[in-house]
């Protein structure tokens, strides 16, 4: 069974931090490259931050040196530590991994950043 759980969200100040954590069953973590994303109302999704099953990472550029993905294997979760918050980073987000022909998300988390 697939399944990808977000927890974490919530309602900050611009400059305040958040931690999201997506706990996965072991179907879709084992081995695999696990990604948050967000999506922005009336905008598209849009890759926030990966990790490959050895640790490497990649970043959106608009999230660079703010926001930190990292993987803990025996506990099959995927947390993304966002520091220094900005407006424009209001969104919901979602955990998202790739298993056979499709990408499966979990049911999102709401980040509110005020001004």
């Amino acid at each position: 069974q697939v399944q990808l759980v977000e927890s974490g969200g919530g309602l900050v100040q611009a400059g305040g931090s958040l931690r999201l954590s997506c706990a996965a069953s072991k179907t879709i973590f084992t081995g695999n490259t696990m990604g948050w994303y967000r999506q922005a109302p009336g905008k598209q999704r849009e890759l926030v931050a990966r990790i490959t099953s050895g640790g490497a990472t990649n970043y959106a550029d608009s999230v660079k040196g703010r926001f930190t993905i990292s993987r803990d294997n025996a506990k099959r979760t995927v947390d993304l530590q966002m520091n220094s918050l900005k407006p424009e980073d209001t969104a919901v987000y979602y955990c998202g991994a790739p298993y056979g022909s499709r990408t499966y998300w979990g049911q999102g988390t709401q980040v509110t950043v005020s001004s």
